[in-house]
């Protein structure tokens, strides 16, 4: 059997981005972009007094009953955690909703009581965005010009492009997918985590192509030849780093 060739299919595997991207951007025209939670949507933030330690299953149960899908709650207190913080979606923090989470709430815990309701702007959800943003363009830069001198300016590009390709698989996905997961401040750190590894694994395979190419059996050869190779030769340390990674996040989760 022969063996897959990597640099033989690259038109179908840059097509295939191609066709999720033109298919995330419609969506997000079409309104349907990214599940943007509190934390960039903003939304209110409602305080009780729960009268000594609770259960946190019990809120959620309670905001269940409520009707409440998409919350954040925290637990805080100096020497007991007795204090509920509850942040809620602006359209989830109505009276209806409101009085709702109040009768579930009091019915499980007797003791609690309202202490108040703040509104939360999406300025910290907006200066996260904006952050990783700057991240990802200073990054992409820094890149660059390393690449630039270490190989060459192409090499740079390429290096740049690939970087980008990554960032924006990631955000497509999360359109896509935007029934099942919400774009929050652990997506701006998945996403300058991808950053991170892009980064790693293009250095590692252009190293082993500026060695492929020293050798004098390639002198002679395509740079797809030495292309083909070197991604060879670095496949099986791609597929361990992502394993391991892999595995140490599902644990994590």
């Amino acid at each position: 059997m022969s063996k897959f060739s990597f640099t033989k299919h690259f038109k179908v595997a840059l097509m295939i981005p191609g066709v999720i991207i033109v298919i995330s951007l419609i969506l997000s025209l079409c309104g349907m972009g990214m599940n943007l939670g509190i934390d960039f949507t903003g939304g209110a933030l409602l305080t009780y007094d729960m009268g000594g330690e609770f259960d946190v299953q019990g809120v959620y149960d309670a905001l269940s009953t409520a009707g409440i899908d998409e919350y954040q709650v925290a637990k805080t207190g100096v020497d007991v955690q007795d204090t509920l913080q509850i942040r809620l979606k602006s359209e989830m923090s109505d009276e209806e909703h409101r009085n709702a989470l109040d009768d579930a709430l009091f019915a499980t815990f007797p003791d609690a009581t309202f202490v108040t309701q703040d509104y939360v702007g999406a300025v910290a959800g907006r200066d996260l965005m904006a952050n990783a943003f700057y991240s990802v363009a200073i990054v992409a830069v820094c890149m660059l010009i390393y690449i630039a001198i270490r190989f060459d300016f192409k090499s740079g590009l390429t290096a740049v492009l690939a970087l980008l390709h990554d960032v924006i698989m990631m955000i497509c996905a999360m359109v896509l997918f935007r029934n099942f997961f919400q774009a929050n401040s652990s997506f701006i750190a998945a996403l300058l985590t991808i950053v991170g590894y892009s980064i790693n694994n293009t250095i590692i395979i252009f190293d082993r192509i500026r060695e492929n190419n020293k050798r004098p059996e390639f002198r002679q050869g395509s740079k797809m030849e030495v292309v083909e190779v070197s991604v060879r030769e670095t496949l099986t340390r791609t597929i361990n780093t992502s394993v391991t990674t892999l595995i140490t996040i599902v644990l994590l989760f």
